[in-house]
């Protein structure tokens, strides 16, 4: 392959074009633009179930994570014909968007040939979009706040939902966090579930006031602390998915791990250079997910309890 010469990659039963393969998109160590679709091949089981028949926003960086992001809601024209797509409304503005819809690993390819590195999906599905099945606990460390605080959330977060009977799945964010997803059933509007939030979070606040706030404006928080940030679970707010990239130099990536690895895991040593072997060995940790979806009653219980409404901030 002659230098910035187009590559084809046999995806599924797709063909995939890559074009400036050999664009640096990393530049802590130089890893490029088909580096990264390489990247993504090899956590393809992971990629695609987290996923999978979600409206999905792309943030694309054309120049590479060193140059402008642009956050892309609508699928371009020109798309292949196989690309799929899900209807989003946003009645606010009178408007809607086609967004990616992935359902094989061709569909992420794709993407990022179109210069993708993160993919944020909703945390619902096409078939109801406004019915998630995904409740989102992101665990934000405020700027003097350290990832040893992160960890004990964590527990923290485990110890509650361990006592719901609830299985959360925890992820590094791919920054200086964590994320933990529980898959719920969709009968519930975004509302609901971000007022379900609203009660998780308090409790671990109650239960960690020294380390811990919900505190709803920014300027507000105690920079040592960690927000539970709650409002993840609103209508079209997105975070980055399981296996996403971060458009950092470093290639960091947002990394499924085990509840015993959150007293060791380092984030900054979750990067697409050693995720691959990782996935590899381990296979995907989120792969029993959809198993079991809970319901949100006794959230909304406690949310009852505490008189928190559905716009409470």
């Amino acid at each position: 392959m002659a230098k910035g010469e187009a590559v084809e990659l046999e995806v599924g039963d797709r063909t995939v074009r890559v074009s400036n393969p050999d664009r640096v998109y990393f530049p802590a160590r130089g890893e490029t633009k088909l580096d990264l679709v390489r990247y993504y091949l090899s956590v393809g089981d992971g990629i695609v179930r987290a996923l999978r028949e979600r409206p999905c926003m792309l943030h694309r960086f054309p120049s590479g994570v060193a140059g402008e992001k642009v956050h892309q809601k609508r699928v371009p024209n020109g798309a292949p014909p196989w690309l799929e797509t899900v209807r989003v409304q946003f009645p606010r503005y009178h408007r809607h968007a086609d967004e990616l819809c992935v359902t094989e690993l061709a569909h992420v390819a794709w993407a990022v040939q179109m210069s993708t590195v993160e993919f944020h999906p909703w945390n619902s599905r096409r078939a109801d979009t406004e019915r998630p099945d995904e409740w989102r606990i992101d665990l934000d460390p405020m700027p003097e706040c350290g990832f040893e605080t992160v960890r004990r959330v964590a527990h923290v977060a485990e110890e509650i939902l361990d006592e719901l009977n609830i299985r959360g799945w925890p992820k590094t964010s791919g920054g200086s966090g964590m994320h933990i997803y529980v898959r719920i059933e969709p009968r519930w509007g975004f509302a609901d579930v971000r007022r379900a939030a609203l009660a998780f979070a308090r409790e671990v606040e109650r239960r960690a006031p020294d380390e811990v706030t919900t505190t709803w404006w920014r300027k507000d928080r105690d920079p040592e602390k960690l927000f539970v940030d709650y409002n993840q679970n609103a209508r079209d707010h997105t975070i980055a998915s399981a296996y996403s990239v971060r458009g950092v130099p470093e290639a960091l990536v947002s990394t499924p791990i085990r509840w015993d690895e959150v007293d060791d895991v380092d984030p900054h040593d979750c990067t697409i250079a050693t995720v691959p072997a990782r996935f590899a060995e381990l296979g995907d940790l989120h792969a029993g997910i959809d198993d079991v979806a809970y319901s949100l009653e006794p959230l909304l219980e406690w949310a009852d309890r505490d008189g928190v409404e559905a716009d409470d901030s």
